[in-house]
């Protein structure tokens, strides 16, 4: 029997929760759905310096960011929104089994994309926000002119306007980004989630 190349090797991964030791952390994935120019990615920057500031360690995951990046190559069409949604989840889910607290802002517009999130990741591991505010206050703030631009037909499959958004059924947590400052719902969202780090 030929010997292996490595005998060392043992086929085992270091499990989570000896990686949240070492961290001192629980490490959860938050992630935040909303239409367009609703405040997702304002409110995720905000958590995450204040979750720093704190001491922990996180990952922040933003469909822009992503889209200039590991999506790079995706349209906007049904096919591979879904496939980004998919790619998106496997990277949390990388971050999460290091132990990592993940924050993941992304459109994410439909009922069957936000339940892939959650098999992939594992709904016991996500929490599930829901930043809402109505259609009309997005296309105010919308400092890109993607709605214009959207309405007149110069962008096809646009979430809101051409393409249907589906608020989640059972989110664990709304935000009224209309209702409040955006420092207001960064402190609200802030106390609701940090209790889910401390380690203990």
């Amino acid at each position: 029997m030929k010997k292996p190349l490595y005998p060392f090797f043992v086929d085992y991964a270091i499990p989570k929760n000896a990686k949240e030791a070492l961290l001192r952390q629980k490490a959860k994935v938050i992630w935040l759905v909303g239409l367009p120019s609703a405040g997702k990615s304002t409110i995720a920057q905000g958590l995450e310096k204040k979750l720093y500031q704190e001491g922990f360690l996180t990952q922040l995951l933003d469909g822009d960011h992503l889209r200039t990046g590991l999506s790079q190559d995706l349209s906007f069409l049904a096919a591979d929104r879904i496939e980004n949604i998919r790619r998106v989840a496997e990277v949390a889910k990388l971050f999460l089994d290091c132990g990592v607290v993940t924050l993941a802002s992304f459109i994410c517009p439909t009922h069957d994309l936000q339940t892939l999130a959650k098999k992939i990741i594992g709904e016991e591991h996500l929490i599930e926000v829901f930043i809402e505010c109505p259609l009309a206050v997005c296309e105010a703030r919308d400092v890109k002119g993607l709605y214009a631009k959207a309405r007149a037909g110069e962008i096809s499959d646009f979430t809101g306007i051409s393409s249907p958004f589906e608020p989640p059924t059972h989110p664990q947590i709304v935000i009224h980004t209309a209702e409040e400052s955006p420092e207001q719902s960064i402190d609200r969202l802030y106390r609701l989630v940090k209790p889910l780090f401390i380690y203990s």
